[in-house]
């Protein structure tokens, strides 16, 4: 088990849908999904650290390569841009337990999602390797809602007729809207509505957001202006 570990700090996410190597050997805060904006959350926990992150996605590979018989008729689909890093984590890691890797695919399932207007027209997800009568298994760093989850199954229904389609993710924070449950899950990690995880590489993460719309700015204004209006009814 010790030797299928793979060091994360290898990897570095030179864009949103792709990884390399990292030549010094030490990991770059480019690794992680795009921080929320400071005006929107605020730290509040450290929940997983890179050790912890790379001991889970390894304990998934596994868990893949044994439900599965090998590797050799699954593929990788991995939800952009989330679901990348993991995604060739995981490809890794399963070359090193079973001699030979899965193909890693991206997908954007933006013009599938039922929660955003004004998209973009539907048409017919590109894979490197037919999915035809493979086993999919969809990544993703974070599953919440499960939206991202269904969009993806729709765009898998135009792209083909796999044998299987599974879901993996490094963490299930709840609040599901859909019927939806990952068939592996690194961490379960229950969380409010108004927080946010943010995963990658390097850790796992709780940020707090301040009001239910999400910015920090207004609660911060709305706080001094009630500050402000105490201190004029002392006067």
């Amino acid at each position: 088990m010790e030797q299928n570990r793979i060091d994360f700090r290898r990897f570095r996410e030179v864009s949103p849908v792709r990884l390399t190597r990292h030549k010094e050997g030490s990991l770059s805060a480019d690794a992680i999904r795009p921080s929320p904006s400071p005006s929107s959350s605020l730290p509040k926990a450290t929940v997983l650290n890179s050790s912890d992150v790379s001991r889970a996605a390894t304990r998934i590979a596994h868990e893949i390569s044994e439900r599965n018989h090998g590797s050799q008729e699954i593929s990788l689909v991995a939800l952009a841009n989330g679901g990348v890093w993991l995604a060739e984590f995981i490809a890794s890691a399963l070359e090193k337990i079973d001699g030979a890797g899965p193909p890693v695919e991206v997908l954007d399932v933006t013009p599938y999602r039922d929660d955003r207007p004004f998209v973009a027209l539907k048409g017919i997800p590109e894979f490197k390797v037919p999915i035809q009568a493979r086993v999919v298994i969809l990544v993703d760093d974070v599953i919440f809602t499960g939206r991202t989850a269904r969009a993806a199954l729709e765009a898998i229904n135009f792209a083909g007729r796999p044998r299987a389609v599974q879901l993996a993710v490094l963490v299930d924070r709840g609040h599901r809207e859909l019927p939806i449950r990952p068939d592996y899950v690194g961490k379960n990690l229950p969380t409010s509505q108004f927080e946010h995880v943010e995963a990658g590489p390097d850790g796992v993460r709780i940020l707090e957001c301040l009001d239910p719309s999400g910015s920090v700015s207004q609660t911060l204004d709305a706080r001094h202006d009630a500050s402000k209006h105490r201190i004029e009814e002392d006067q």
